[in-house]
């Protein structure tokens, strides 16, 4: 379900210096363009916290859009970056139900997005102020880089299907791992069973060579389950994704698929 929020634009008289773009924040800050396909999370709120702590994470995916969460539901939209100020006066948001130290995280973001506030931007780091809110935010990246693919501990979170991501307490329980080596060794356990062999790892693709299962079958129906999808995805030519600690693997039929996070 999706819930849209219009706020009433205040009308206002804009003068503008020949000297300035309209897509600039203040006379200090960076560009508009500067902020397109960058996210940024919070790392300090001065005046009213946020509730459950956030954090506040803003992305601009492209020009002329915003998408951020506080740390419940999550607002999409169109955005305007003129005159220094930050106007997203139309919203759609998700309707998940938040945890009770979470339940005033929406009116709080609303309420910040509704005050239009000034924004700037100066290298890594976002600021939205108001009247009564300062909010710091630094660039996803910067806090938390990508992991590089070999020499990094990787665990299974999430099983991607043709029709779902799944993720459950027996996966939780199996904690399937994956560690490729500079040396193209390949080592980790389905859960059930522990794996060895080699791969080839390039820029966006590794091609698994056949594994070595060690130790006896598999019994446990469910880690049998999983054990069987492991397998399927790490098999030939893979593509993969990574984004700070998390990596996405796609098997070879280019639908199944496992969800990684950095141990």
């Amino acid at each position: 379900m999706i819930r849209t929020f219009r706020v009433l634009a205040l009308a206002s008289l804009a003068v503008v210096a020949s000297a300035c773009s309209s897509d600039s924040g203040t006379a200090d800050s960076g560009s508009a363009d500067d902020l397109t396909g960058r996210t940024f999370v919070s790392t300090s709120v001065t005046g009213t916290q946020i509730p459950g702590d956030g954090p506040l994470v803003v992305e601009f995916p492209e020009s002329g859009r915003i998408s951020a969460t506080a740390g419940c539901n999550r607002f999409v939209g169109g955005v305007e970056l003129t005159d220094g100020k930050l106007k997203a006066p139309e919203l759609a948001s998700t309707l998940m139900a938040c945890e009770p130290a979470r339940e005033g995280a929406d009116a709080w973001l609303t309420g910040l997005f509704d005050a239009e506030p000034r924004w700037s931007l100066d290298g890594n780091t976002f600021t939205l102020t108001h009247d009564d809110v300062t909010v710091a935010l630094e660039d996803e990246k910067v806090l938390d880089p990508d992991r590089p693919i070999t020499g990094t501990d990787w665990v299974v979170t999430s099983l991607r299907t043709t029709d779902a991501v799944v993720r459950s307490v027996s996966l939780e329980n199996a904690a399937p791992t994956l560690r490729l080596a500079e040396d193209g060794t390949v080592s980790g356990t389905t859960g059930c069973t522990d794996f060895t062999g080699s791969a080839e790892v390039g820029d966006d693709v590794v091609m698994f060579e056949p594994l070595t299962l060690d130790g006896g079958p598999c019994t446990d129906p469910d880690r049998l389950e999983i054990e069987a999808h492991v397998l399927s995805v790490l098999t030939g030519e893979t593509t993969y994704t990574i984004d700070g600690s998390s990596m996405t693997l796609t098997g070879p039929n280019g639908t199944e698929g496992l969800e990684f996070t950095a141990r």
